[in-house]
């Protein structure tokens, strides 16, 4: 009896080790595991303290961009309001009085005597109004002169070498005018000008009788 009561109670020793030993290890992966759990928080914060200078210098460089995009669309309006604004009115002769013509050719008309150009479109020199923008253009054209037997007084307003309309009277003594005006669609770089009919003339003076005017409308 007595050697099978310390066999049972040598067993009883041993599971009891055995249960603490168990018991230890659990313990120990459990800590193990809550231990990086435990470090998550501080490892976030230190993230999000050392993104905050890179959010800060990404939110300054879009101001920047910004301010900057700002003043080029600023020069941008600036410099198509400049293009948008044309207009300008011209009469033939700079300075004296007289007729011009009669020739035996078609002639194109100078326009000397400048009294508006918005826009610089129209060109004293040559006569030619070159259209800097697409868009719908009115135009009109003035003539006068003194009655004639032999020469009537006709110009022709003209887009790219095309006759668009013209203005004429004649008679065989006193003073005489004719005008007429039109609105067309041009493309950038049509050229606009009037032409002094053969065999015809126009006169001018101070009093400017005899003009070519127009202006843009509206762009396209």
């Amino acid at each position: 009896m007595e050697p099978f009561l310390s066999l049972l109670l040598l067993i009883c020793s041993v599971s009891a080790a055995q249960l603490n030993t168990e018991s230890d290890s659990e313990i120990t992966a459990h800590l193990l595991q809550t231990e990086p759990k435990g470090e998550e928080p501080a490892r976030t914060l230190n993230n999000q303290q050392s993104c905050t200078p890179d959010i800060h210098a990404v939110l300054r460089e879009m101001s920047a961009t910004l301010a900057g995009l700002k003043y080029e669309i600023r020069d941008l309006q600036r410099e198509n309001e400049g293009k948008t604004k044309v207009a300008f009115s011209a009469s033939l002769l700079a300075s004296g009085s007289g007729h011009t013509g009669p020739f035996d050719t078609h002639t194109t008309l100078v326009f000397k005597y400048v009294l508006t150009n918005i826009g610089n479109a129209y060109n004293p020199d040559t006569g030619f109004f070159i259209a800097p923008v697409r868009g719908v253009y009115h135009f009109e054209i003035k003539s006068g002169a003194y009655g004639h037997p032999s020469h009537g007084s006709a110009t022709v307003l003209v887009k790219n070498d095309q006759n668009v309309f013209a203005a004429w009277e004649h008679q065989t003594s006193g003073t005489m005018s004719s005008s007429n005006g039109v609105i067309l669609s041009l493309e950038v770089g049509d050229v606009v000008f009037v032409r002094l009919w053969h065999h015809t003339r126009v006169y001018d003076n101070e009093h400017n009788h005899s003009t070519f005017s127009g202006h843009l409308i509206f762009t396209m």
